[in-house]
């Protein structure tokens, strides 16, 4: 599958390169007089985020070594085919793993007999449940579903840029024959200059609410209690009432008086519902760049792990109306949102979901992965529901 990636794709690779252990420099242009260089911006490093893309690793080999195993007939795969399934250089990764758990892989065959490995009965016991966990998952999947196609201007995605995302929204790998079709009230796929599309059929007002203005009904934050009064200069930024975003900045980062004086109007400033079709306003107007912000944090609400790689929100750009240069709006926000360069790709965190590197609210299907990789003997694991992560 190819996706048509922006312009931006380059910046964001060029990001990667110039990171350090703590922080990130990011040049920024201002005019200047005498050839004097250009000033620098710290980006700071979260390190348990950081942390929490190194502790899916060896989750993540788990739990695709499960999945290969369970898609064979007889519920185990010959050691020689493992290269055909993961390709040369994973399957060494694959081989360490299954070496390492015993408790979760057995090892049978040798002398004459091929290799094979499959689940030993304890782990297949677990793994049993997971079709009571993807039972609890459909109508979670059905409602981000809709609501993802509610955010774009046109209510349909390309059908490749579902696929593309598939394993961030928790989608089954054949959710296009065994999802779509169950909901043909919700969900149809056209064709639209020869390209599939996901459409919505029906308009549903009660799931136009972000998940911000849900828990700020659940915190009952919701009435803006600073309203046409003077509000004190909040040090962490953070503010009562119904356009305020939840700010976490790092401990190293010091903002001075003007920057948070800045920062107060800014929460404090209405903004648009990201449900509103974005056609309908000037992407100059400060309201309007507000509520991209609040775009980007429903997207990134709508995923399981609350994280999609930068490449994958760039693939949304046109059907959300997201700027060209996502990557600066991003770090821009960086109370809000946390970009990490761990992995094999940039990742782009929600970083009021996450306490250190443990994500904080889970659904059934990652409490399910929490179950079954509980048998390698982690005793916290976290964060490694990540079926597209490992590419051959």
């Amino acid at each position: 599958m190819c996706i048509k990636r922006s312009p931006m794709s380059s910046f964001a690779v060029r990001s990667n390169q110039i990171c350090s252990t703590y922080y990130l420099f990011i040049q920024t242009r201002h005019k200047t007089s005498g050839g004097k260089k250009p000033k620098q911006k710290v980006y700071f490093r979260e390190h348990e985020l950081d942390k929490a893309m190194d502790l899916q690793k060896k989750p993540a080999v788990i739990l695709q070594l499960k999945d290969i195993i369970q898609s064979q007939k007889n519920q185990s795969v010959l050691v020689r085919d493992l290269e055909k399934e993961v390709g040369f250089v994973h399957k060494w990764n694959c081989m360490a793993v299954i070496e390492k758990y015993p408790t979760i892989f057995r090892v049978g065959g040798g002398n004459r007999s091929p290799i094979s490995v499959s689940l030993t009965e304890k782990a297949r016991r677990i793994a049993a449940e997971e079709e009571e966990a993807r039972m609890l998952m459909e109508p979670i999947l059905v409602k981000n579903l809709r609501k993802l196609l509610m955010l774009t201007v046109d209510c349909r995605v390309p059908l490749e840029n579902i696929e593309f995302i598939e394993g961030e929204l928790g989608l089954p790998k054949d959710f296009k024959k065994s999802l779509i079709p169950k909901y043909p009230q919700f969900f149809s796929v056209k064709a639209v200059n020869g390209k599939d599309y996901l459409h919505l059929e029906s308009w549903d007002s009660s799931l136009a609410v972000t998940a911000r203005e849900e828990k700020l009904a659940r915190d009952g934050a919701l009435n803006d209690l600073g309203r046409g009064k003077k509000v004190m200069i909040s040090r962490d930024g953070n503010y009562p009432g119904p356009n305020a975003f939840r700010i976490c900045y790092p401990a190293g980062f010091r903002p001075n008086t003007g920057f948070l004086e800045e920062l107060q109007r800014w929460q404090r400033m209405e903004f648009p519902s990201p449900y509103l079709n974005a056609r309908r306003f000037d992407q100059a107007d400060p309201k309007t760049r507000k509520r991209v912000v609040g775009v980007l944090h429903e997207l990134l609400s709508l995923t399981i792990s609350k994280r999609m790689t930068s490449v994958q929100m760039h693939a949304f750009n046109s059907e959300l109306y997201l700027p060209a240069r996502l990557i600066l709006c991003l770090i821009k926000h960086h109370g809000i949102f946390y970009i990490t360069n761990k992995g094999v790709r940039s990742t782009v965190f929600l970083k009021e979901a996450y306490d250190g590197s443990n994500l904080i609210d889970k659904c059934p299907i990652l409490r399910f992965n929490d179950k079954f990789i509980a048998l390698s003997g982690r005793k916290d694991p976290s964060l490694y529901h990540e079926t597209n992560l490992i590419k051959t």
